[in-house]
């Protein structure tokens, strides 16, 4: 009888955080499947300010 590895697969996704204003993809994360679309406030490098970032899927 063969031993189960230690390690167990989990549900994630890597999504994007995409600005709201300029659109560029600023952030990448790995978050659990499911659940409300993520909007924070994040800092862009491009209008060097914090903007509303919303989460976007590969």
């Amino acid at each position: 009888m063969a031993k189960k590895s230690g390690r167990r697969k989990r549900k994630v996704e890597s999504v994007f955080l995409v600005c709201e204003e300029t659109g560029d993809y600023n952030y990448t994360i790995r978050r659990k499947m499911g659940g409300e679309k993520l909007r924070l406030k994040k800092y862009c490098p491009r209008l060097r300010k914090h903007t509303l970032h919303v989460e976007k899927k590969k």
